[in-house]
């Protein structure tokens, strides 16, 4: 996919934690006492605007108290990656988007069956009044989505053994959750002008980038800047972490707007 004629695109983090958030709870270390907000960490999401369109990527638990903070409540679809509740569990407040719409929701045929079976009131045959309608449309990856003129391609990623999605949307990629990315993802990916790659902690874990293997994969890929997300308080403090990292490499943090014109 070319990279060529692409205007602005903004990217709102509203989450940048991992499941436990940060601070953890029954914690007590530095970073989980930091009075710096950019170590406050909700569960990961975030919102991308480009070309007109609003796009939410994840709904978790916070998904609440981050949409009514955000600089901007519109939304016009929402991509998720996979089901693991710190990524859906606040899906039963989009209700305000579907009262007499069909408010779209993108997402793997694995993860529509399970929240089938979480969510049951929102799909049945005569719903409860005032429960969310939940208008949910099957992806696969590498064919593209076309949002209202906004063209997006799922990204296959592995999450352990979880087969979950990252999204390109134009000059812009989303990979959370990550562990592991196919040579031809990595290759897809070269030189993209905007990254947002996971980051759980600098120890290795089972199923997450660490830093190190996140910076490796910076490094093979290329891209103009890159944002790392879904940390950990095992990331240590951001005023600490962030100076040591590659030049365009940089944390992000709850309530952070990056902007590119390209």
């Amino acid at each position: 996919m070319t990279t060529t004629g692409y205007h602005h695109i903004e990217v709102e983090f509203l989450g940048t934690g991992t499941s436990t958030g940060v601070p953890q709870i029954k914690c007590g270390c530095e970073v989980c006492r930091s009075a710096d907000v950019r170590d406050h960490r909700l569960r990961a999401s975030a919102i991308v605007r480009y070309r007109g369109k609003s796009i939410l990527i994840d709904c978790g638990p916070d998904f609440r108290t981050q949409i009514l903070r955000a600089s901007s409540d519109q939304l016009d679809a929402v991509l998720l990656t996979h089901i693991h509740y710190d990524h859906v569990g606040g899906l039963d407040d989009l209700r305000a988007y579907c009262y007499g719409s069909d408010f779209p929701i993108y997402a793997r045929q694995d993860v529509i069956d399970d929240l089938h079976a979480r969510l049951p009131y929102c799909f049945a045959d005569k719903p409860y009044p005032g429960v969310p309608l939940l208008h949910i449309i099957p992806v696969r990856e590498g064919e593209p989505l076309d949002l209202g003129g906004v063209e997006v391609v799922p990204l296959p990623v592995k999450h352990y053994r979880l087969n979950i999605l990252g999204y390109r949307i134009g000059p812009m990629a989303y990979i959370t959750d990550a562990n592991h990315l196919e040579p031809d993802v990595v290759a897809g990916l070269q030189g993209i002008p905007l990254l947002v790659l996971n980051a759980l902690r600098f120890e290795p874990h089972l199923s997450h980038f660490c830093l190190d293997e996140a910076l490796e994969v910076v490094r093979r890929i290329g891209p103009g800047q890159t944002w790392l997300t879904h940390m950990s308080h095992g990331i240590g403090l951001h005023a600490h972490t962030d100076p040591s990292l590659p030049d365009g490499v940089h944390l992000a943090y709850d309530g952070l707007v990056v902007k590119l014109d390209h």
